[in-house]
């Protein structure tokens, strides 16, 4: 009696541990600035991404010193870091140039791409001083010959509006749609 008392106890405890760790993973996303368009337009595909690999992680990743960052294990993206990049590039840049037919990659057919849009992100975290920080290289490519038409490097810093996962993730967004203004200007 007491031996079953005793696994219950250790059970109850166990499903209580695993209940508040489970309870205490939180999931983030990065915004648009507003709903992508609708319809035709310009085609334009945006990718492939690619991420320098310290932020290639399911984890939020802050520097929390100069020259240290640190991974926050509780705290991640609510997917692949980079689609959800080229998600919300993808919708900044079809607002900046009004067009409904902006694609990621990989898409089914060129012909339906006139430019090609590719990003290499090589910072993209928040600090410890209260900024979100960007350097992002991009370069447009006229298709279907793939003749480079614009190519950049963009480099930015956003405050934060509070301390917190939630307002860093935030100035992450807002900086993409200053990328995305930035390739827009570059396309024109």
């Amino acid at each position: 009696m007491i031996q079953a008392m005793f696994k219950a106890a250790v059970l109850a405890l166990c499903v209580v541990l695993f209940a508040g760790c489970a309870g205490s993973r939180s999931f983030y996303v990065l915004t648009a600035e507003g709903p992508a368009p609708s319809g035709g337009g310009r085609g334009v595909g945006i990718g492939p991404i690619v991420l320098a690999e310290y932020i290639d992680r399911a984890n939020l990743v802050v520097q929390d010193a100069p020259n240290r960052l640190a991974v926050a294990e509780d705290h991640r993206w609510a997917g692949d870091l980079a689609a959800s990049i080229a998600r919300v590039t993808a919708a900044n840049l079809g607002r900046r140039l009004h067009t409904g037919n902006v694609r990621t990659y990989p898409w089914p057919r060129d012909e339906e791409i006139s430019d090609q849009v590719t990003i290499d992100i090589r910072q993209l975290h928040s600090g410890a001083d209260g900024f979100a920080v960007i350097e992002a290289g991009w370069r447009v490519y006229a298709l279907p010959d793939r003749r480079l038409k614009a190519s950049r490097t963009f480099v930015a810093r956003e405050a934060l509006a509070a301390d917190g996962y939630q307002p860093m993730v935030a100035a992450q967004s807002r900086l993409l749609a200053r990328l995305a203004a930035d390739i827009a200007a570059g396309m024109r």
